[in-house]
């Protein structure tokens, strides 16, 4: 008899396939307590758990009593209760170096846009304001040879040390919890503490995973520190940064403009004040979101899974000491 699990979040056929060729798969629209209550039978009886985007705490894993296995579409894990989890010996797996280049894409996107001004200028010559040669009020700022400091460097701060060294020439100036040999052999990559990277840099891109250490890392103080003339890049987790400070820092002129990927609360409420901010590129979560990568996120997350309910978790296993 196959093992039982549940699937959260649709897949391209051919991974469903993969997954029922191994598992009897109970697909379900989310993992709210309506829809758990709904399907009380599957979820008490699965031993698997796959999909992304939903909260997995202690009040879900109660009703989950044969549960061994979690497996999450990203490479983040804050939706996740991983001391409940390891309560029960469950493993949590996730999908931490298929989307890297592609994440990296994405915050080189948003120095450039947000330097150069390139979403809101093209929104003006959309609406008919290009009418003569462009004058001051039209100019961005150089990215080539600028300081690019980057707090947090993991896979993805390494491959965004990469882009900026090698093809903008810029210095690469980091903060993270140890010295990085291959960011400061490859690209010669000066580590400082944070205070320091804030100070010097003339982009800041926080690439860190949400915490109780990182929330709120970068507030009213840090933006203080920063250059008037900086950028502050977020495509790692939005509670990092505290958004009230992070507004005020915009409108009050202590930093020159923000990237962002990733927000305090999302979808991004229609009202927030970020979205009525010139100096702000704002986008909808899109570091991974590509066809190639999300496919190639999706594959890894069911190929985890199916190893872990294998007992095979040598690699993108969070918390590998849960295994039983």
């Amino acid at each position: 008899m196959k093992p039982s699990i549940i699937l959260y979040k649709a897949l391209p056929d051919v991974l469903q396939q993969r997954l029922e060729t191994h598992f009897s798969v109970t697909r379900v629209p989310d993992l709210k307590p309506e829809t758990v209550a709904q399907f009380a039978d599957a979820f008490a009886s699965a031993q698997g758990l796959l999909g992304s985007s939903e909260k997995v705490d202690q009040a879900l894993l109660e009703k989950m009593p044969q549960l061994r296995a979690t497996s999450t579409i990203s490479v983040g894990y804050d939706n996740f209760d991983v001391d409940a989890l390891n309560a029960r010996n469950i493993v949590l797996m996730h999908t931490p170096t298929v989307l890297t280049e592609t994440v990296a894409d994405t915050l080189m996107a948003l120095v450039l846009s947000s330097a150069r001004r390139v979403v809101e200028v093209a929104e003006r010559v959309k609406v008919g304001e290009w009418t003569s040669s462009i004058g001051p009020d039209w100019f961005g700022v150089d990215v080539h040879h600028k300081t690019l400091g980057i707090i947090g460097m993991g896979r993805i701060g390494l491959a965004l040390a990469q882009r900026a060294h090698f093809g903008f020439g810029m210095p690469i100036l980091y903060n993270a919890r140890r010295h990085h040999t291959e960011a400061e052999e490859r690209f010669q990559a000066r580590y400082g503490d944070l205070e320091t990277v804030l100070k010097e840099s003339d982009f800041v891109c926080v690439v860190l995973p949400l915490t109780e250490e990182t929330h709120h890392l970068i507030g009213e103080k840090q933006f203080a520190i920063m250059k008037k003339s900086a950028i502050f890049i977020n495509a790692g987790r939005g509670p990092v940064v505290d958004e009230t400070a992070l507004v005020e820092a915009l409108r009050n002129g202590e930093i020159l403009a923000a990237g962002l990927d990733v927000f305090e609360k999302e979808p991004l409420p229609i009202d927030s004040p970020l979205l009525s901010l010139p100096n702000v590129v704002a986008l909808p979560h899109i570091g991974s979101a590509t066809h190639e990568t999300r496919y190639n996120m999706a594959a890894c997350a069911v190929d985890n899974l199916i190893d872990a309910l294998n007992g095979k978790v040598e690699k993108n296993c969070v918390n590998p000491q849960a295994a039983r």
